[in-house]
């Protein structure tokens, strides 16, 4: 049992860090989430221009 619950925590931790890899520092972070911002914003822009037709 404690075996498995081990293996479980391990198995969490890796995945919890995965996406965490990515941004190797804050500003790398600040970068993803602005990236991330802009491409919502063109994309709720492109949507604007269709309600104009």
């Amino acid at each position: 049992m404690k075996l498995k619950s081990l293996l479980l925590l391990l198995l969490t931790a890796m995945v919890l860090a995965l996406p965490l890899s990515g941004c190797n520092t804050i500003e790398g972070a600040g970068k993803d989430i602005r990236s991330a911002g802009k491409a919502i914003e063109d994309a709720a822009g492109d949507d604007d221009d269709d309600d104009s037709e």
